[in-house]
């Protein structure tokens, strides 16, 4: 993160903050940013993912035997019922809490949900029946659909356009060593089997919502809040300092003073087509990540042979390549700034790993095949982000495009929970084709945007339009990223 997009030089004399600190202390004061605000959401973000996909590590650990999840119910099974009714909250409560984190502060907004849905997980550990368990993913929802769509909009608050792509990056990958982790964790609570008369699927849910309580509860002194408001955060930013990241902002794209909320100027930014269309990625990308994270144990099982132990663990390595991948293109992107073939490459690598992992014979080449599949949808989650970050401005075009892209988000977990269905295993052949479609998807919205964003830089360039322009924070110059 050594590299900061804009560095002004001692010699600046537009009047701004940025001419009081030289090069060296700029690059003091972002890396004492990443340190304080990428590291503390991202270790949050950790626990979320692995808090939403424990589910998996739970089935094969008995759960799914205890409360009978295989029974079919209408066309799927319990299981997949339980998987999705999680999203029906966590799509729908997107927008008003995007809305809930400006007017009340990170730190509050996302250390209070971050306690609670910690013990509605330890709840989790106590259930004696599927539907109890289905209601409690219910609530689950609520509280956790305001944490990643704030993140996302926290983070491009801080940082300039061609900063933030590591920057995603470095949070998504901690989410991905959380998944990594979870299933050798899973494996290890597991060994508690008995103790208190409790099965060890039953301590998964228990230790892991214990230590999200703690979290939580640590996150209020360790998150931050806007820019504007650091200079209150606890031992972090003075004044001065935060004056500093309020002007660098607003020299890269002119949104960091906040305008007044108004329903129609949120929901205005929804006639913008191009938002749906990183919505419709980040969907695509969703669908094949929270399918790996649902069923990647059960396909180890059931598909490829490995024992329970060993599918637990084996989840881990596949992961631990797809964070080599995503800080490469991360910098890659921010250093070259484009964003449109980082995300081609990804689905590229998504479309050669599905087929070897549906369809070779060999186990141990089937395996192969999630490492690359693994690694580039998730490495397209950051990837989508910065993408999306880059074209758009405006702080509530920003909060509401961060509502609608992890919304649609949360319908690719709806879909990822459904397309390997039980009656498909083992080979579970239609759900590797609907991720073969949903990648095939995202390379054509990717064109077609490439094309839209040349053709508006080169009417901007001749002076015949103004790019993302507004009545309330007009600023020219405004160009895509592609």
């Amino acid at each position: 993160m050594d590299d900061v997009g804009y560095v002004a030089s001692k010699d600046s004399t537009d009047g701004s903050i940025e001419s009081e600190f030289t090069p060296a202390e700029q690059k003091k004061i972002i890396h004492r940013i990443d340190r304080r605000l990428v590291v503390t959401v991202g270790i949050l973000y950790c626990i979320s993912l692995m808090d939403r996909t424990n589910l998996s590590a739970a089935s094969i650990a008995g759960m799914t035997k205890e409360l009978k999840l295989t029974v079919p119910f209408g066309d799927v099974s319990r299981y997949s019922v339980v998987t999705l009714v999680f999203f029906t909250t966590y799509i729908v409560f997107q927008p008003p809490s995007t809305i809930i984190v400006r007017k009340i502060g990170p730190r509050i907004h996302l250390s209070v949900i971050t306690a609670f849905w910690g013990a509605v997980m330890i709840g989790m550990g106590f259930v004696n029946d599927w539907q109890t368990l289905a209601g409690l993913r219910i609530i689950l929802g609520i509280l956790e659909a305001g944490f990643f769509p704030s993140c996302v909009y926290l983070l491009s608050t801080w940082y300039t356009r061609y900063d933030v792509g590591k920057r995603y990056s470095c949070f998504y990958i901690l989410g991905s060593l959380a998944s990594a982790c979870a299933g050798i964790l899973a494996y290890g609570l597991m060994q508690m089997d008995g103790i208190s008369g409790k099965r060890g699927w039953r301590w998964i849910f228990i230790i892991e919502g214990i230590l999200t309580c703690v979290l939580g509860i640590g996150g209020y002194w360790a998150l931050v809040d806007f820019p504007e408001l650091a200079h209150k955060s606890w031992n972090f930013l003075n004044e001065r300092e935060s004056k500093f990241i309020i002007d660098r902002v607003n020299k890269d794209r002119g949104d960091a003073k906040v305008q007044p909320f108004s329903t129609a100027k949120f929901f205005r930014a929804g006639a913008d087509i191009k938002i749906w269309g990183y919505a419709m990625i980040f969907f695509n990308t969703t669908t094949v990540t929270y399918a790996l994270a649902y069923f990647l144990p059960i396909i180890l099982t059931q598909n490829m042979g490995f024992s329970v132990g060993a599918s637990q663990c084996l989840v881990a390595p596949p992961y631990a390549l797809a964070a080599i991948v995503m800080y490469a293109t991360g910098w890659l992107g921010d250093r070259y700034k484009i964003r449109g073939p980082i995300i081609i490459f990804n689905m590229i690598l998504c479309l050669i790993g599905l087929p070897i992992m549906g369809f070779h014979k060999n186990s141990g080449v089937r395996y192969f095949g999630v490492f690359l599949t693994t690694a580039g949808a998730n490495s397209n989650v950051p990837a989508t982000m910065a993408y999306q970050a880059n074209n758009i401005r405006g702080q509530w075009k920003r909060a509401f495009c961060s509502a609608t892209l992890v919304g649609l988000g949360g319908f690719g977990g709806i879909a990822g929970s459904l397309i390997f269905r039980t009656q498909d295993a083992p080979h579970y052949h239609p759900g590797l084709y609907a991720c073969i479609a949903c990648c095939l998807l995202t390379l054509v919205i990717v064109a077609v945007t490439t094309v839209v964003f040349v053709r508006q830089n080169k009417r901007a360039a001749r002076g015949e339009i103004e790019l993302e322009d507004s009545d309330e924070d007009h600023q020219k110059g405004f160009r895509y990223t592609y």
